[in-house]
């Protein structure tokens, strides 16, 4: 009964706010719930009150400090390509045939990807996260400076999710960063690319595996994934530093035969007009390996903007998909 008139709350008209009113942990929102009654008609007393209720975690901005992006690649990939998370997925698949199947089917995104996603983001449903996703996003959107406008603009688009999944916002958990789900997407994601992949009337990414397969394949088909094309491949060089290739980023922006002029060979059988990148990762800390990427890679660094994480998921992914083949299946069936 509290979470229905809570909602019925937000939806109230704007009502005159004092100052004594705004919650003292947060001053900056005064602004902001301004903001928020003016462009999308939220009640300011409302939304006054849900602040007071609001907690500055300092926890969350010494987490933000230090991602694992951070990490040289040697350290950054054993992170998330174990064999306990080869295992799990393998076990994800098997359990969620049908429906990765179905998301293939549908939006052209493979199961080994999707599968990877979700092991890298929260080790499959595991460790989705504790915090209110109310604390992390105000506590980085007006604690923050950083990153605050980012933050500020990913709580407004929470503050709409839970008004139209008719949600009480203190009752979703989630990352330091305001991530949410097995799928760890922010607000924003949610709003734009999770799907009721199972028609129950709900998009749920906590408890609904349906859900949750197929809001990561729309996620990426949105993205422009390209069904059947390579993620990456091993190269060698046989020149000089290809250092005017890596300047230029993970985005595919150069053709092969570009690269093969700078001495980059990739290992895989790429045709020459292929537009691809470089980038190179750091195997030990006086070793470097490079790798030719594609149009998928690229992709993949959709769902976070860092080559070592878009690296992670394509390695655990093709080794999910490698074991996946040799291990018989729990109800005996090859």
């Amino acid at each position: 009964m509290v979470k229905k008139l809570f909602i019925a709350l937000l939806l109230l008209a704007p009502l005159p706010l004092f100052a004594q009113d705004f919650p003292q942990q947060f001053p900056q929102s005064r602004e902001f719930i301004q903001e928020m009654s003016d462009k999308h008609g939220f009640s300011t007393q409302t939304l006054a009150d849900l602040f007071a209720r609001v907690e500055h975690k300092q926890a969350i901005i010494d987490a933000i400090s230090r991602p694992a992006e951070s990490k040289p690649w040697y350290q950054y990939r054993p992170i998330f390509v174990t064999a306990e998370r080869i295992r799990q997925g393998v076990e994800f698949w098997q359990e969620n045939e049908p429906l990765l199947e179905r998301a293939h089917k549908e939006y052209g995104v493979p199961p080994h990807i999707i599968v990877a996603i979700i092991g890298v983001e929260t080790r499959y449903g595991r460790h989705s996260g504790s915090y209110r996703v109310m604390d992390a996003l105000s506590t980085l959107a007006f604690n923050y400076p950083k990153r605050g406008s980012f933050f500020r603009g990913q709580l407004e688009a929470f503050l709409l999710m839970t008004r139209e999944e008719q949600r009480d916002p203190l009752e979703f958990l989630g990352s330091y960063a305001g991530a949410m789900g097995m799928p760890q997407f922010i607000p924003s994601s949610f709003r734009a690319y999770a799907v009721d992949f199972d028609n129950d009337g709900r998009r749920d990414l906590w408890q609904n595996t349906s859900d949750v397969i197929g809001s990561v394949a729309n996620y990426f088909a949105e993205h422009k994934w390209r069904s059947g094309e390579p993620v990456a491949s091993r190269a060698t060089l046989s020149g000089e530093s290809p250092q005017a290739a890596l300047d230029k980023g993970y985005r595919p922006s150069l053709t092969l035969a570009e690269l093969k002029r700078l001495g980059v060979q990739p290992v895989a059988n790429y045709n020459d007009n292929d537009e691809v990148a470089l980038i190179a990762l750091d195997s030990t800390p006086e070793q470097q390996q490079y790798w030719v990427t594609r149009h998928n890679f690229y992709v993949i660094t959709r769902y976070n903007h860092s080559p070592l994480y878009a690296m992670a998921v394509h390695q655990l992914a093709e080794a999910i998909r490698t074991t996946r083949a040799t291990t018989p299946r729990k109800d005996g069936n090859s």
